[in-house]
């Protein structure tokens, strides 16, 4: 995808796929171009010249638009509720907007009030709820169409840590019910919890893309700690891998490693190697503030990835 307004490039070549019935995020600071992706994916803006086929749904954007609008749901950072309304009224007005009958509109909204636990609140104008109860009424109206897609841009800003949580369980629930989840935050703890796949966005490019264990991989600082019961064995396996930060107080070794599968795999053969089982391996690697800063800091050198696989929609 690419976006421009004037002079100002706010999307400079974004490629994403993502596979279906997943937690997909786009993690990017103020500015990066993250809700004018997901304008562009869900219709609201035109993509610019150049940027080639995208596809949602397996619907083409730009020739079939309203294709792609009956396969999604939308939630943005500020919510679309009429806070004059009841829970339940603005249920409604969704049922009759998706052009459902009176009686599957009913079926529905009863069903998702109850999904979301709003029951109780259902009859009181949404003006007077919670931000949580807010953002829960918000989703439970995306979903009125059944859609296959839905794109959450910063769905939990502003709510406290306990709506929160409450959240990222509503979003687990949707996935597991073969949702497909594109999702923008700048809490990286979310990203880390709830996705599948993360794409930092930086400049309006991609500077990096992968599991949340695949990025943390790209900051350097990983490695893993070996800790031993006998002083026999952690001397032997100080001497094997000379490259370790020993402790002996604590009969512990600290080993660079990344902590990928070869990795751990060739530094258990170096400790069989030599005679010695460690009673205890940890992994250590960056989390994802580190990758976040490292990628989108304004340090002289940023690492750039992009780890790919899978077929998916974009």
């Amino acid at each position: 995808m690419r976006k421009a307004y004037g002079d100002r490039t706010v999307l400079d070549g974004v490629d994403l796929a993502v596979p279906d019935a997943t937690v997909f995020a786009l993690l990017g600071p103020n500015g990066a171009g993250k809700t004018t992706a997901v304008k562009i994916l869900s219709t609201l803006v035109s993509p610019g010249p150049g940027s080639g086929a995208v596809r949602v749904g397996g619907f083409d954007l730009v020739g079939e638009p309203q294709a792609v609008r009956a396969a999604i749901g939308v939630t943005g950072q500020f919510s679309a509720i009429d806070g004059l309304l009841t829970g339940e009224e603005n249920m409604r007005l969704m049922a009759d907007l998706r052009h459902l009958t009176h009686r599957e509109g009913r079926r529905v909204v009863a069903e998702l009030l109850e999904r979301f636990d709003l029951v109780e609140a259902a009859g009181k104008p949404a003006g007077g709820y919670s931000g949580g109860m807010r953002r829960r009424l918000d989703i439970a109206m995306t979903l009125v169409g059944g859609p296959r897609i839905i794109f959450l841009d910063e769905p939990t800003t502003g709510l406290d840590p306990r709506s929160r949580h409450t959240m990222w369980g509503v979003v687990r629930e949707l996935v597991a019910d073969g949702v497909t989840v594109f999702l923008t935050t700048q809490y990286l703890e979310e990203a880390d919890q709830l996705a599948d796949r993360i794409a930092v966005l930086h400049d309006g490019k991609i500077a990096a893309e992968g599991s949340a264990d695949e990025l943390k991989r790209l900051v350097p600082g990983g490695h893993v700690r070996l800790r031993f019961d006998d002083p026999g064995a952690f001397r032997s396996a100080s001497a094997a891998l000379r490259e370790s930060d020993a402790d002996d107080g604590a009969l512990s070794l600290r080993v660079p490693c990344d902590g990928g599968q070869r990795a751990l795999r060739s530094l258990i053969d170096r400790l069989e190697s030599a005679g010695v089982e460690a009673d205890e391996l940890t992994v250590h690697t960056p989390d994802l503030d580190d990758v976040f800063f490292a990628l989108t800091g304004s340090g002289d050198a940023a690492p750039s990835a992009s780890v790919r696989s899978g077929e998916a929609s974009r």
